[in-house]
């Protein structure tokens, strides 16, 4: 029953994510931890999860090899059980094929009807029996549809890259965007040193190294269930991306001055500014979303950081407010999060074009309000974890020809380690192998009009 069990739970969770517009990770969280389910079924249901939602739009070409009708035809449920039998079939070498045919028919007999079991099973055993009714677009010919649906990405965005990057950019970083990131984390520095927190973390089972990118960061090559970890708890470090931890170093905060961060939530950044400035300071953590702020609070709490001061505000109206006060003000801006695709499976099917017009308009509001929080010779950082240049190179460009009272600094030379001479900072998975991340750094060198 073990693996009809996982099947079904994968299932449920899929359903929930595809056809309710449930975010993947806290779907499957939600049901590992409801149900009863030892390690083996938990590793497997999260294949079976992320693995079909990324793949969706690719199994649903497959499938369209084997049957007479639309797929937007058949009812969500046995959709989602051809789906889940395909990807085990094509995508997992180690399930046999006729066990994933049986386990979809026996799938199919809870949550259909004799027509739709007779359906799946013909389905099934005649992609089981006939792979090569399956052919992929010509590489040379259709290198976007055959990249999208290789490496499982909206075509709208692999002919943006391909554009930009030339195809074989574009491929490994599709290719990359589908590998499963290294765990990373960053010592808390207020508690305890990296090489230290290294001792505690071999104990207590991880395998891990420092990072090359930043002095408190350390990259796990294999980590036990986190939530059992006593050194987490105690606030020993904090999860972040080695790209994510960059940003703190950019900014430069130091100790007593007064930090703003305007789009603050979940707090891994402003937790990161108050172990840099040794808690000495003051940091004003915001955020549209009064729900985020108690995330920022918690971490500050475990982690040991009492200079934050959480506000419910509009990052668009900070600047009316705390004119000219700020040493550091930090725009960590919403975006479309295209350089963190590796890290949510179903995050790319949430991608819409129209996103790139859209965005901007935001960011470019939300860094005009924060720039007039900035103190002559104070600092500005924008950053986003995205790789488009619409929402990152052009918004930077766009705010300095309005804004005469700011300069461009060497951003690349504020990097804590792997420094370079990069006015704008823009890191990519494929290239740099850390999430996709861009950084500015303005300084505010006279009094605007």
């Amino acid at each position: 029953m073990f693996f009809l069990d996982a099947r079904e739970v994968a299932l449920k969770i899929i359903s929930e994510v595809l056809n309710n517009n449930a975010y993947a990770n806290l779907a499957l969280a939600r049901e590992i931890n409801r149900s009863k389910l030892n390690d083996q079924d938990r590793r497997f249901i999260t294949e079976l999860v992320y693995g079909t939602i990324k793949a969706k739009a690719t199994l649903d070409w497959m499938i369209s090899f084997y049957i007479n009708r639309p797929i937007d035809k058949i009812a969500p449920v046995i959709l989602n059980i051809l789906r889940l039998g395909m990807y085990q079939m094509f995508f997992l070498s180690k399930i046999p094929v006729s066990a994933a045919c049986n386990q979809a028919v026996e799938l199919t007999k809870k949550y259909g009807h004799l027509g739709t079991v007779k359906f799946v099973n013909a389905v099934l055993r005649n992609a089981g029996r006939t792979p090569e009714k399956i052919v992929y677009p010509d590489k040379q010919k259709q290198i976007v549809k055959f990249l999208a649906l290789t490496y499982f990405h909206p075509e709208w965005l692999v002919a943006r890259w391909v554009k930009r990057l030339g195809a074989e950019a574009t491929e490994e970083l599709c290719r990359i965007n589908n590998v499963t990131p290294l765990l990373c984390l960053r010592t808390n520095t207020l508690k305890n040193t990296r090489e230290e927190l290294l001792v505690i973390l071999e104990s207590e089972g991880f395998i891990a190294e420092p990072s090359q990118w930043t002095p408190e960061g350390i990259v796990c090559q294999h980590s036990p269930a986190l939530s059992t970890l006593k050194s987490l708890r105690e606030g020993l470090f904090q999860i972040q991306d080695e790209s994510s931890m960059l940003v703190a170093h950019v900014l430069g905060p130091l100790p007593g001055e007064f930090i703003i961060d305007t789009c603050a939530a979940p707090g891994g950044k402003s937790t990161h500014i108050g172990a840099l400035m040794q808690n000495k300071g003051r940091i004003l953590s915001i955020d549209i979303h009064e729900h985020k702020l108690a995330l920022i609070q918690e971490s500050a709490q475990r982690l040991g950081v009492s200079i934050i001061e959480t506000s419910l505000l509009d990052a668009r109206a900070i600047g009316s407010l705390y004119r000219g006060q700020a040493d550091r003000v930090l725009v960590d801006a919403p975006c479309s999060g295209l350089g963190v695709l590796r890290r949510k499976a179903d995050s790319r099917w949430r991608k819409e074009k129209s996103m790139l017009e859209e965005l901007p308009i935001l960011q470019k509001a939300i860094l005009h309000s924060a720039a007039d929080c900035v103190k002559v010779g104070g600092v500005l950082v924008y950053s986003t974890c995205t790789t488009e240049p619409e929402e990152n190179q052009a918004v930077v460009e766009s705010f300095l020809q309005d804004r005469q009272d700011f300069e461009l600094q060497k951003t690349g030379s504020f990097l804590p380690a792997l420094g370079s001479n990069a006015d704008m900072v823009q890191l990519w998975p494929h290239i740099d192998h850390v999430d996709g991340f861009f950084i500015t750094r303005l300084k505010r060198v006279n009094i605007g009009e």
